[in-house]
């Protein structure tokens, strides 16, 4: 089997930043068509948002158990299953008529999505290590969203021109292509196999479980996250049926959403270096009082552009704490690799599926009001939790330019 030497490292590394934002593909390419596919399907709104919540929990669940296979298994031959899976159950979506088999494709998408992400996030760990591994894991969630970049205006446009089930076939042909490009270029990284011992993965798991600074970063992210799914729930019913735009709008305004995660993302690896709680206090002190203020005026006033500022200032400042908060939660426990990978992104998407859809279903999201609400009643979470946990000297240690991940306690 081939594997990763200086050859095709370059290129590797290449295709994992490539794979990294396919779970964000595989969520938001079909947004601008959730209003289309209830009224084909002949099912409520809240069945369809189900099969956002369905991917996410199959994704978050799948990621807590696959890192130690993965640790035993390989990086390279997963992740080429994955992606021929992830096509096919693709193009039986785009086939089917049954809202059940839709269910079931989608919670095989998160599987196999959740078996691709965290090979290629331990991919990292396997190939680099101090302040190279840092830099990288730092630019995680700036790659990752490019999916909410491309993927709503792409879909938008697949909805306008060809219905809803052209988004499927778009991810079958994309997981293919990309099957091609991983098989002919990349390869193993992963130099030591261990041995599956269900003990050792046990104890693992419980260490880091028992960190609390690790478990508190898990639900801030949670929380951050889930404001922009909150959103990717409610907008295309907000523009499509409240304000009476296209589809393609709808995809638009999640290019826009894409966009400030992106640009938040970019700032915080820009301050990687300043103290971690006083930028998180900070940044979510201007997150509260924002998400208040557009409150308040929408109560007033709503329209395309109210809700275009929700959109970039709030998810302006959940990209910057979500980056903050993974990179740091992703190098808390170098030494377990996939492991520690596996339940860094599967627990955040665990928390956030539960919170996003009890908050959409809980307070009815069908206008800018209550879209505010959610909000705002996620940004003071996040400001307890972090409140609530001792992060000095961990935080400090983090964003020091002598980093070193700190080791179970």
């Amino acid at each position: 089997m081939r594997t990763i030497n200086e050859t095709n490292k370059g290129i590797s590394t290449i295709l994992a930043f490539a794979l990294i934002p396919l779970s964000g593909f595989a969520l938001d390419v079909y947004i601008p068509s959730l209003p289309d596919m209830a009224q084909q399907l002949q099912v409520a709104p809240s069945a369809i948002q189900l099969t956002l919540s369905i991917y996410l929990i199959s994704y978050g669940i799948c990621q807590l158990f696959v890192g130690a296979l993965l640790d035993t298994f390989g990086r390279f031959r997963p992740s080429l299953y994955g992606l021929l899976c992830f096509s096919l159950s693709s193009v039986i979506i785009a086939q089917t008529g049954s809202i059940a088999v839709i269910y079931l494709m989608r919670a095989l998408q998160g599987f196999m999505v959740a078996m691709i992400v965290v090979s290629k996030r331990a991919y990292f760990m396997d190939v680099y290590s101090g302040d190279k591994l840092k830099h990288y894991t730092s630019l995680f969630s700036v790659i990752w969203a490019a999916a909410p970049i491309i993927a709503p205006f792409a879909g938008g446009f697949l909805q306008m021109h060809f219905g809803w089930r052209s988004n499927f076939y778009f991810l079958a042909g994309l997981g293919l292509v990309l099957f091609a490009l991983e098989w002919i270029f990349s390869g193993e990284s992963l130099k030591v196999f261990q041995r599956f011992h269900l003990r050792a993965v046990t104890d693992s798991y419980v260490s880091m479980i028992r960190t609390w600074d690790f478990v508190a970063g898990l639900i801030i992210l949670a929380l951050a996250y889930s404001m922009l799914l909150v959103y990717n729930m409610a907008s295309p019913f907000i523009i499509e049926q409240v304000l009476h735009y296209p589809a393609s709008v709808t995809g638009n305004c999640a290019l826009l959403s894409g966009v400030a995660m992106f640009v938040g993302g970019l700032l915080s690896k820009y301050y990687i270096g300043k103290p971690f709680t006083r930028k998180l206090l900070t940044v979510l002190s201007l997150q509260l009082i924002a998400a208040l203020v557009l409150l308040t005026i929408t109560i007033y006033v709503h329209n395309l552009y109210t809700l275009i500022a929700y959109v970039m200032l709030l998810h302006m400042f959940s990209g910057f704490i979500f980056n903050t908060v993974f990179s740091y939660a992703l190098t808390r426990f170098t030494q377990h690799g996939g492991k520690a990978s596996g339940l860094a992104g599967g627990g955040y998407i665990i928390f956030t599926s539960v919170f996003s859809y009890f908050i959409v279903s809980g307070l009815t999201i069908r206008s800018q009001v209550w879209l505010g609400a959610s909000y705002t009643l996620l940004t003071v979470a996040i400001l307890l939790v972090l409140l609530l946990t001792k992060w000095r000297g961990v935080g400090e240690q983090f964003s020091s330019k002598k980093f070193a991940p700190l080791r179970a306690q």
